[in-house]
């Protein structure tokens, strides 16, 4: 009698006799993808002289010309002409020069009157001076919190910058970041921006008043006349 044959094969046989029909089917499957014949429809609608269209051209823009042909250095004409863009008066320029003694430094309460926001007035602690980038730094207390704000000088948000008052002493330091302590904070100076404000408003109510009764003598005299 013959021996029966055991068909059955270990499992790791099978595993492997899988995983290379798997493989085998990713492989043709991927050959078929690119030796398809692809076609346009748009070159099948042409007629058999017609050549198809060549790639289209990119538009090239010249460079932007320099301020100045002979100039050296580019990129401070550059801030120059923005500069004087942003700020036609010079008034801003003159706010914050170093060469002008009545210029605002740290220690002075500023207010910064904005466009499409509430004013802000603070002690001014940094002058960041970087060309059009330049800022101030003010801090303020609002109910009982320190807030300090960042605010670019040329920045077209910035409607105008007063000074509400002047240190007493021209503080040693360029940076005023001791403030913060609980020691040496000047608080809030709603108070001192109120006065100011009220000041301002009784110099404007004498120039109207003033100018009214200018206005009301020329009328007089020119009566008298007729």
């Amino acid at each position: 009698m013959a021996t029966s044959i055991h068909t059955l094969r270990p499992l790791a046989c099978w595993k492997s006799i899988l995983r290379r029909n798997r493989q085998y089917k990713v492989a043709t499957r991927s050959l078929t993808t690119y030796h398809q014949n692809v076609t346009f429809a748009k070159y099948q609608l042409l007629p058999p002289d017609a050549k198809p269209e060549g790639p289209k051209k990119i538009k090239i823009f010249p460079s932007p010309p320099l301020p100045s042909a002979n100039t050296k250095e580019p990129l401070k004409a550059f801030c120059a002409d923005q500069i004087a863009l942003l700020d036609p008066t010079g008034a801003r320029t003159a706010l914050f020069s170093r060469t002008n003694p009545e210029a605002a430094k740290v220690g002075d309460i500023l207010l910064v009157r904005l466009k499409g926001g509430d004013p802000f007035a603070g002690v001014c602690i940094n002058i960041r001076r970087r060309g059009v980038d330049t800022g101030i730094l003010l801090r303020n207390q609002l109910t009982r919190v320190g807030v300090e704000m960042w605010y670019k000088i040329y920045s077209p948000n910035v409607e105008g910058i007063e000074v509400v008052q002047r240190a007493v002493k021209r503080a040693r330091r360029a940076r005023l970041t001791y403030m913060r302590k609980p020691k040496h904070d000047v608080g809030s100076v709603q108070n001192l921006v109120l006065a100011y404000q009220r000041s301002r408003s009784g110099l404007r109510g004498v120039a109207q008043k003033e100018e009214g009764l200018k206005g009301g003598k020329k009328k007089s005299v020119r009566g008298k006349k007729h």
